[in-house]
């Protein structure tokens, strides 16, 4: 009976909701929000929850002005996996610092999450007339060279558009990426309702000095109210033609502090951490143990990070590394970007092997102060392996080598007899060897020029990268000339984007990179020559293999000496 007891009360759990309570997940669509703008509250579960959700606890802190639910599935390594969210678009009561409260599904809820709310936004000094305009800021306005750079454009609105087309921000000497989607919300100016389109874009200036961001230009079509078209058959609306254009943001890009040495990184925060296959007190001889260096940098750009694993070790701990694992990631306050490192340690011999410790020197933009992201000085310990390898000879080995050299100079107590059929067989056996060394070598000679054509896949790839550019430079082809530079920078630096790119090429090269990149992207039908992009590209090239020939020659000098 007790054992019955058991599994019931066992089975009655498993099966109560509790037990299989769904995982739901609160976010907001951007951040920071102003007391009079919309923004978007959204719950994300992986699977439909006990219940419909009960939005009345949003009530006491904010206005709900519209809800909607929708939801989506996929597959994913032969695993059916389902989303659903609901989005609550809101307006703060309040400013300050404010919660979101739990809201309950049935028996699931969500977790609260706290958000910052901003008082109302000064008045803009918009007059009564102005129902369209651009409003851009960049933070900070004194960056340091190579530091992030927060541009941020806000379309505002308060009549109906046909059709727009609005440029990209253009700097010369700077690394800018665009991050994520555009937002779209409501805000009160001047107590009028304007529709806002928010875009944010991350700028890094790669040379100091005072420069400008030229204005923004806006071209639109709008609706003219109450007006038609008498002349069409279908009474289509009359359009107005409006060009509109921001205000230029000037910056003043401060220089590398003299005091510096090494290699600079400007960043919002740096966190360097280390993760270990096994035990590095456990290390067996002849078996390798692989370390994981990772470098995350917020507001930077991978092309920034510094290589971590450049200590000289010991030679008898031999090491074997992988090629650097570089991404990415935009965010709405700016880019991530991060490094990854694995390098594979394998002992020769027992005893203890000590890694020098790792100090990454970066400039923090936030409190304009030189800090030091590290990782610790690191002993490990080696032990023979299960079967007790060693790199020294053991005496029992010493002894069997003995044994046999003395067995191979013994001489031998046969007849005459036998000696003169081993002397004609050892003779024959020559005779053999000599004829299939002949051999050996003819078939080399023959297979040489076979095997000086062969190139590698990353060779061939490589080539037809600049066949396909060159081309595509010669018919002024942007998109062409994209996808060849993006396959040429995912070979060489496992890279998937001209902006990540830009930062390893030469200056030339770089320069007319994120000139493509801003013409691809522009609203506008940017005219684009790719004279200058293959100019750059074949010069970037032939440094290259200057620079590679100058290793081989130096090598060759090792090797002779």
């Amino acid at each position: 009976m007790p054992l019955i007891s058991f599994i019931m009360t066992f089975w009655l759990v498993m099966c109560s909701p509790v037990a299989f309570a769904t995982d739901i997940t609160v976010s907001v669509d951007r951040h920071p929000i102003s007391l009079d703008e919309s923004f978007q509250i959204i719950f994300t579960a992986p699977s439909s929850p006990d219940a419909d959700p009960d939005f009345s606890p949003l009530e006491q802190d904010f206005t709900i002005i519209s809800q909607s639910q929708n939801s989506s599935s996929s597959w994913v390594n032969g695993q059916s996996r389902q989303k659903i969210e609901w989005v609550v678009n809101v307006t703060a009561n309040d400013s300050g610092n404010l919660i979101i409260p739990v809201i309950k599904f049935g028996h699931d809820a969500s977790h609260a999450l706290p958000i910052s709310i901003l008082p109302s936004s000064a008045n803009k000094g918009v007059q009564d007339d102005d129902d369209l305009f651009l409003e851009v800021t960049a933070t900070p306005e004194k960056p340091m060279i190579q530091s992030q750079v927060l541009y941020t454009l806000k379309l505002f609105r308060k009549i109906d558009l046909a059709k727009a087309s609005l440029s990209d921000p253009e700097l010369n000497d700077a690394v800018i990426e665009k991050l994520g989607d555009d937002a779209n919300y409501t805000t009160q100016v001047s107590g009028v309702t304007y529709m806002v389109i928010e875009r944010k874009y991350a700028i890094f200036p790669q040379k100091s000095g005072v420069i400008t961001i030229k204005p923004l230009v806006l071209t639109a079509d709008v609706i003219s109210r109450g007006r038609q078209n008498p002349n069409s058959f279908f009474n289509s609306q009359m359009t107005q033609r409006r060009i509109v254009k921001s205000n230029a943001v000037t910056l003043n890009v401060q220089a590398i502090p003299s005091t510096f040495a090494g290699h600079w990184l400007a960043a919002e925060h740096v966190e360097l951490t280390q993760t270990w296959s096994d035990d590095t007190s456990q290390m067996k001889v002849g078996e390798p143990l692989t370390r994981t260096i990772k470098l995350v940098a917020n507001g930077s750009t991978v092309g920034q990070l510094p290589e971590l694993n450049t200590a000289k070790l010991d030679p008898q701990l031999k090491a074997y590394n992988d090629q650097p694992v570089l991404q990415e990631m935009k965010k709405s306050d700016g880019l991530m970007a991060i490094r990854e490192e694995k390098i594979a340690l394998i002992p020769s011999k027992t005893g203890d092997y000590t890694l020098p410790a790792i100090h990454v020197a970066w400039f923090n933009t936030k409190t304009q102060r030189m800090e030091s992201a590290d990782l610790p000085e690191t002993v490990l310990h080696a032990t023979a392996n299960e079967n007790g390898l060693q790199t020294q000879v053991t005496p029992a080995q010493s002894n069997q080598a003995s044994t046999a050299n003395e067995f191979a100079l013994t001489p031998s107590n046969s007849s005459n007899e036998s000696g003169t059929w081993k002397g004609i067989a050892i003779f024959s056996s020559i005779g053999w060897l000599i004829t299939l060394g002949l051999l050996a070598v003819k078939w080399f000679i023959s297979r040489r020029k076979v095997v000086e054509v062969i190139e590698t896949p990353a060779e061939i790839s490589l080539k037809m990268c600049s066949k396909l550019l060159k081309k595509a430079c010669l018919s002024n082809d942007k998109q062409a000339a994209k996808e060849a530079l993006l396959h040429w920078g995912k070979i060489q630096f496992n890279a998937t984007s001209l902006g990540a790119i830009a930062p390893h090429c030469e200056a030339r090269l770089r320069d007319a990179i994120l000139e493509l990149n801003t013409a691809l992207y522009s609203q506008h039908n940017v005219a684009w020559e790719g004279k200058k992009l293959f100019q750059g590209f074949s010069e970037n090239a032939a440094r290259a293999k200057l620079s590679s020939r100058s290793e081989d020659d130096v090598l060759k000098t090792l090797y002779r000496l």
